[in-house]
């Protein structure tokens, strides 16, 4: 099935910035839709960005659209998560995971195929 490792995460001030990876062993996932979703304590996860098998499609949630950018490099079989102007409000467990269908990530997200294990961002005011 392979799995997906997240890594790069921390304690950053606000207005500053963080990239995150994401690693996949076992398999290979360049012809998988990938997401970034995100867990902030006591809320829902929700969608982030998502990026197309090709890389030349993207997707953003709202909230961070402008500050975030989502990419991919299938030779190295990790994702990228470049996270600038940080706030507060990005504070959460940022997950990757990995699908067949991009549709499945947004808006609503459906069962995804496989998921990281999650790495925490603590955004300091």
């Amino acid at each position: 099935q392979g799995q997906l490792v997240e890594s790069g995460g921390g304690l950053v001030q606000a207005g500053g910035s963080l990239r995150l990876s994401c690693a996949a062993s076992g398999r290979t996932f360049s012809s998988y839709a990938m997401g970034w979703f995100r867990q902030a304590p006591g809320k829902e996860r929700e969608f982030v960005a998502a990026i197309h098998w090709s890389g030349d499609n993207t997707h953003y949630a709202d909230s961070v659209k402008g500050r975030f950018t989502v990419s991919r490099d299938n030779a190295k079989n990790t994702v990228y998560l470049q996270m600038n102007g940080l706030k507060p409000e990005d504070t959460a467990v940022y997950y990757c995971a990995a699908d067949r269908y991009m549709a499945s990530m947004y808006p609503v997200t459906g069962y995804l195929e496989v998921w990281g294990q999650g790495t925490l961002v603590t955004v300091s005011s």
